[in-house]
């Protein structure tokens, strides 16, 4: 799960970040690492404002330019929000999602909450129930 964050140098130095896609929403930082950090918590809450409306989540570009910089959801919160995206796809309801996983219904809004530590098992038969399976991959860090 990865964004495009825009990076615009602030007057007072640091950066102003926002994320085109979602055309709200902004943050700043005072450096470049710091500015990344408070553009992934943006992300974050971009992400989680929207599953918290039940709205779908806005596809990612990938503009171009030095002000743009790539910025992704720790591992199990893009998990979370590409099953969020998978049930949504589905166009099943809450009910039938736990009725299938055999859990209560009041589980699978925990299942998309970024501030709950869901075993990754569960993750998984949740994308299963939905005809998806979870793929990882290893890369290099840069």
């Amino acid at each position: 799960m990865e964004y495009s964050a825009l990076f615009e140098p602030a007057e007072e130095g640091g950066f102003v970040i926002t994320i085109p896609d979602f055309g709200w929403g902004v943050s700043q930082g005072d450096s470049e690492e710091e500015a990344r950090e408070m553009a992934t918590a943006l992300l974050q809450t971009l992400i989680e404002e929207h599953i918290r409306k039940g709205e779908a989540l806005p596809g990612a570009t990938k503009p171009r330019g030095k002000k743009y910089r790539p910025i992704r959801l720790p591992a199990l919160q893009g998990a979370k929000a590409e099953l969020y995206m998978a049930f949504q796809a589905s166009g099943i309801r809450k009910a039938e999602l736990a009725r299938r996983l055999g859990i209560p219904k009041t589980n699978v809004d925990r299942l998309f909450d970024f501030g709950n530590h869901t075993r990754l098992d569960q993750i998984e038969a949740a994308f299963a129930v939905l005809g998806k399976r979870i793929a990882f991959e290893v890369q290099d860090a840069a």
